[in-house]
């Protein structure tokens, strides 16, 4: 008999199927048991009557705990009642393994009891519901690039010096040599720009920031493109049409999933070109009507960008940010040398910074210049200077994190339950 998924269920109605999962919940009447099943695409409701199966199914059934593994055969039945819209009425049921006290009770459970859990956590209907969306997330900001020309290239993990500076850097023995985790696949997706024209890549990062704040991971992923012949308005531009993209294909195409969070999906639909933009200095200006003490050049953290992203319906661009605030890669504004040709896109409803970016510096010398400022060691970035040497351009890029993303999309609190098993500092575990 041919096993079928929960999500295809309505294409079996009056059939006889086999379902493989394990059980969500129970509860008994008498002669009949509910059981709520799932298979990792669904729920659906299955009723056991002492009627219509042997003795021993019914005794088994009773026996079942919270997780056991089963595999169960029934009659699928419309029904207007049931979540789904579709029941199972049970002819056979056998058990795999009976699960003996599961951790994760139908009862509220402390966060760090369920991050103690999380290879147990992540069954839950709301880690479901999250993690689908992350994995939509994915798919349709590979989509948008492909569909646009873009080349994918796969940046090392591996890298012998800093991209994002050398205070947040884990770094690791490389036979003998000293190396790190990648910060960003920014400085290679810069080679693959004048090879291919138009590139990302996509993969994890790393930040050994010592910040225990709710949008901070020590491990996150990011989807890096890299233009060539792009400066920082064409940069904008196409962080603007990104984002629109990727948030209206994701709520059309995870609407139950925002639903069953109680996401305000309104508030997303909202997310339609053009975006604000303001400079640096107006954002200062804002944030000092709101009595913040802030002093030009300093960077934003994240109580200053909350307090700006508040401020808007869709997310903000925030450009030209002061010099020191860039890495040594950032293109000085030729018309103000105190400010970079950079810029991020800060999540609307206080979420803060998603997108960061620019438009690099092409220029050989400047860039030796502000390598020598930041006592960066040349030689381990010798192969990034022959871009200026053979065929430079202007060019430009930005990185998306996805876990603070998603954090917005799903309207969560904390970045932890974005991502399947997080890092955060104490936590290297499960």
């Amino acid at each position: 008999m041919e096993r079928v998924y929960i999500s295809d269920i309505s294409r079996y109605e009056g059939k006889e199927v086999v379902l493989k999962g394990w059980l969500y919940n129970k509860r008994s009447s008498g002669r009949l048991h509910f059981l709520q099943v799932r298979d990792g695409t669904g729920i659906i409701q299955c009723v056991l009557s002492k009627a219509d199966v042997p003795e021993e199914v019914f005794q088994a059934s009773e026996e079942l705990t919270q997780e056991s593994s089963i595999i169960i055969r029934g009659i699928v039945r419309a029904d207007v009642r049931s979540p789904g819209g579709y029941e199972l009425g049970l002819t056979d049921l056998k058990v795999i393994q009976l699960a003996k006290d599961y951790p994760i009770t139908p009862k509220e459970h402390g966060i760090s009891f369920l991050m103690d859990h999380r290879h147990l956590w992540l069954r839950s209907s709301r880690q479901h519901a999250i993690l689908r969306v992350r994995s939509q997330l994915v798919k349709v900001c590979r989509d948008y690039f492909e569909a646009n020309g873009f080349v994918l290239l796969d940046a090392p993990i591996f890298t012998p010096a800093a991209c994002e500076g050398t205070t947040t850097l884990f770094e690791t023995d490389y036979f003998g040599e000293r190396a790190y985790l990648t910060q960003s696949g920014q400085l290679y997706m810069e080679a693959g720009a004048m090879a291919f024209g138009k590139v990302y890549c996509f993969g994890p990062t790393f930040r050994a920031e010592k910040s225990k704040t709710r949008r901070h991971l020590t491990e996150f992923w990011m989807i890096e493109p890299e233009v060539a012949y792009n400066d920082l308005e064409d940069n904008m531009d196409l962080a603007e049409d990104f984002l629109e993209y990727v948030i209206g294909r994701v709520c059309a195409e995870r609407r139950a999933e925002l639903n069953y969070l109680e996401r305000d999906v309104a508030k997303l639909e909202n997310v339609r070109r053009p975006f604000p933009r303001i400079s640096y200095d107006e954002a200062i200006d804002i944030l000092k009507e709101e009595g913040v003490d802030v002093s030009w050049g300093e960077d934003f953290g994240g109580d200053e960008e909350t307090i700006l992203s508040k401020k808007f319906e869709r997310p903000v661009m925030v450009h030209r940010y002061p010099v020191g605030c860039k890495a040594f890669y950032m293109k000085v504004d030729p018309q103000d040398d105190r400010v970079s040709l950079s810029m991020d896109v800060l999540a609307p409803e206080g979420y803060g910074e998603i997108i960061g970016g620019g438009q690099r510096e092409e220029d050989i010398g400047i860039l030796e210049r502000r390598m020598e400022e930041q006592s960066l060691p040349k030689e381990a970035f010798n192969w990034y200077l022959d871009l200026r040497k053979y065929g430079t351009v202007p060019h430009s890029g930005f990185g998306l994190g996805i876990e603070r993303t998603l954090a917005w999309i799903c309207g969560l609190h904390h970045v932890r339950e974005t991502i399947p098993f997080p890092r955060l500092m104490g936590r290297l575990s499960p």
